[in-house]
């Protein structure tokens, strides 16, 4: 991992893997990209019921102010199979992420402050939504986003430009 980047999908895998409600709970890490794109999440559906996924898409933008910084936006998708009919298995599901959400975020303070370390910083706001709908196979889904921000060199170099042509 670059020092000056934090690679979120490696983070939510070893959490995946270390946490013993996710272990409890059968969750399994997938990669995926966008809402759209849980092609990996869907291949593993037969003998998966459980995941968290985090999206290879990112959403950001660059601040030109006079510490200037580049923000990403990192997407993590949970999502729990239930029966599409059953209310009350889908509010237990729904129970289960929340209560997942809760146990990352105890790490994540841990995490917030080796990244401060490195010149990365965390938005300390983020936020759970749940999915108002099953979304595929009967789950129930919710995602949060993780917002980073790390210096970024703006500097004119003319190192990297051509000389105009008059």
């Amino acid at each position: 991992m670059n020092d000056s980047n934090w690679n979120a999908s490696a983070f939510f895998e070893d959490l995946t893997r270390r946490n013993k409600l996710a272990q409890e709970k059968g969750f399994r890490f997938c990669r995926v990209s966008g809402l759209d794109g849980f092609e990996e999440a869907l291949q593993a559906m037969l003998s998966t019921t459980a995941f968290v996924c985090v999206s290879d898409l990112s959403q950001g933008f660059t601040a030109l102010n006079n510490t200037p910084r580049t923000r990403r936006v990192k997407t993590v998708f949970l999502a729990v199979r239930c029966a599409v009919d059953d209310m009350e298995a889908r509010q237990t599901c729904l129970d289960t992420m929340q209560e997942l959400f809760r146990q990352f975020m105890s790490v994540l303070i841990q995490e917030e402050t080796r990244l401060r370390e490195r010149f990365i910083y965390l938005d300390p706001k983020i936020n759970f939504h749940e999915i108002d709908r099953y979304f595929f196979s009967g789950c129930a889904c919710a995602f949060f986003e993780i917002a980073i921000d790390k210096y970024t060199d703006l500097r004119f170099n003319p190192e990297e430009w051509e000389t105009p042509t008059a």
